[in-house]
């Protein structure tokens, strides 16, 4: 639940513009140890040291930068392959290999989990090249999309959000808002969770032990980038009126001190009336949210508290602000759930005790912005990519141009052929049949390029078995859709027993589907975009 950096975390943010011997700035209490086994001033990565040194964050990155730079570049990327780039949390050894590199390239639009882009920004050298592929692709015609989110929940999501990018404070894409709860009040206990991935949880506020600051650090706090957001489960152990008052921060760097954004008082309406909750702390026709998409929020522009909503579910571009004094969040009864077994969920009492529950609307941990960040599922903007790729290789390396643009034009026939495959496979697939039911929000650019409908995801709540109605709805669209099957990312298994279930009990195929990351057995990305129209066309295909 602390959010206080551990020592390794502060190693990694510690900036470091050198490529100096032990990586002293880095990891300076293994300096010691690595001078006893030869401290070589070397790329931690390199089989070569004369060549360029590109480190990317993500594997489908490493593959495309690898393709351009061929054996004139040494490629190797932060998060591994079977990783998921939203929640991987970089090493020691990462932070390491980021100080000897030339050029950096992420994805960025908030595809990565935040300590992965600032291990970067913080270790790379001043003369490195840093390029965020999703934004600069756009003047390579990269086409982007905004997220969609899937609005399948009876009761409001709650999500925390830092709006804006903070440019008047100076804030940068490793800056901080921290929100941290400060004070709650209510006839029980209140927790705001996430759950991961792979069904562990991280607990963020948690009243049921106070909120004294240590050190300098409250234990209930969640840092965000700028411009972000994250969906969050919340649980009230009684029915009654609550409020939680929340304190915003803005750190823009590691080493400056916090700029105070302020605070203020929420109110919920768990288990009654609204009118209840409004009469008790005196808000006169109070906005009810109750369905929809809503955020407590950090304004970066206005440096004050609010609350952002739409009823809709929508992103940034259709909420409407309100003061925190205007608003009443209801819990309803059909909020009510059971706490389910686990260890990782033994904070909020005992396996089978009834809670209220606003559930995590998206599987997994989830900070992002309003952009769909995979844009590489349509294969016109990985092309995209290769030739921002190209010409950044060749402004770091000028010597090898035209070794660089020989690879790229050789590389874009491939990736030209790809288009046309996914293009003609998917084209295959009967124009009734061509609806995509996941796991993951990951596959927008997809279905936009190429004929498909995402028809829906899991379950929009991965922290508890999913309710009646819930599962009703995904059988309902599986069965309306008439579907012959489903799709399921290999990295995400541990999470989609549901979706495994429903597809059973309907008598529909489980079939797989890359969205984030290579395997084992799919290690390059016109392969995984090959496979994916393969599996595609053969399962969607009666």
């Amino acid at each position: 639940m602390a959010t206080q950096p551990p020592p390794w975390g502060r190693l990694m943010a510690t900036p470091n513009h050198k490529k100096v011997k032990c990586l002293a700035a880095v990891a300076l209490p293994f300096c010691g140890l690595l001078l006893l086994v030869g401290c070589a001033n070397k790329p931690a990565f390199a089989a070569n040291p004369e060549r360029l040194q590109v480190i990317t964050t993500t594997g489908i990155i490493r593959d495309l930068a690898q393709h351009v730079g061929g054996e004139l570049v040494d490629v190797i990327s932060l998060v591994p392959d079977n990783g998921d780039p939203h929640s991987y949390q970089p090493t020691l050894r990462d932070a390491r290999n980021v100080v000897y590199a030339d050029v950096a390239f992420s994805n960025y639009a908030m595809l990565e989990e935040q300590s992965v882009i600032k291990t970067l920004d913080a270790n790379l050298p001043d003369d490195a090249i840093s390029v965020s592929l999703a934004e600069e692709a756009i003047k390579y015609a990269a086409e982007i999309i905004p997220l969609v989110e899937n609005v399948n929940l009876d009761t409001v999501w709650l999500g925390l959000r830092a709006q804006g990018a903070g440019e008047s404070y100076g804030a940068t894409r490793t800056s901080e808002v921290l929100l941290s709860a400060i004070a709650a009040t209510g006839p029980g206990d209140i927790y705001a969770y996430l759950t991961g991935s792979f069904g562990n949880t991280e607990i963020y506020f948690d009243s049921s032990n106070g909120f004294e600051a240590a050190n300098g650090y409250r234990d209930d706090s969640m840092s965000l980038p700028a411009d972000a957001h994250t969906h969050l489960s919340w649980v009230f152990t009684r029915s009654g009126v609550y409020t939680i008052t929340l304190q915003a921060k803005l750190k823009v760097s590691d080493t400056s001190k916090p700029l105070d954004l302020g605070q203020a008082t929420y109110t919920f309406a768990v288990g009654v009336q609204p009118a209840q909750a409004a009469a008790e702390v005196g808000i006169v026709d109070p906005v009810i949210l109750d369905q929809g998409h809503a955020d407590l929020t950090a304004n970066l522009d206005t440096g004050q508290l609010e609350v952002r909503f739409d009823p809709a579910g929508g992103g940034e571009h259709s909420q409407r602000a309100y003061a925190a004094n205007q608003v009443i969040i209801e819990v309803p009864t059909k909020a009510m759930a059971e706490i389910p077994a686990g260890e990782q969920f033994r904070f909020l009492g005992r396996p089978g005790e009834q809670v209220y529950q606003l559930a995590q609307a998206v599987l997994g941990k989830h900070v992002h912005g309003e952009i769909d960040p995979h844009l590489w599922q349509n294969v016109r903007n990985a092309i995209a990519y290769v030739q921002l790729i190209r010409d950044t290789l060749i402004g770091a390396d000028p010597e090898h141009a035209a070794a660089y643009v020989t690879n790229t034009n050789t590389y874009l026939k491939e990736l030209e052929a790809t288009d046309d495959y996914v293009r003609n496979t998917i084209a295959q697939i009967p124009a009734q049949n061509r609806y995509l039911i996941t796991t993951h929000d990951a596959f927008g650019y997809l279905a936009n390029a190429y004929g498909l409908n995402v028809a829906g995801f899991v379950t929009p709540n991965p922290a508890t078995e999913p309710s009646l109605s819930e599962r009703r709805k995904l059988s309902e669209t599986i069965r309306s859709l008439n579907v012959p099957a489903v799709f399921l990312e290999p990295n995400l298994v541990a999470r989609a027993s549901t979706l495994v279930q429903v597809a059973n009990e309907q008598g529909v195929k489980v079939c797989p589907i890359y969205g984030d990351t290579f395997s084992d057995t799919v290690t390059s990305y016109t392969q995984m975009m090959r496979f994916n129209a393969d599996s595609l066309r053969d399962c969607l295909t009666p």
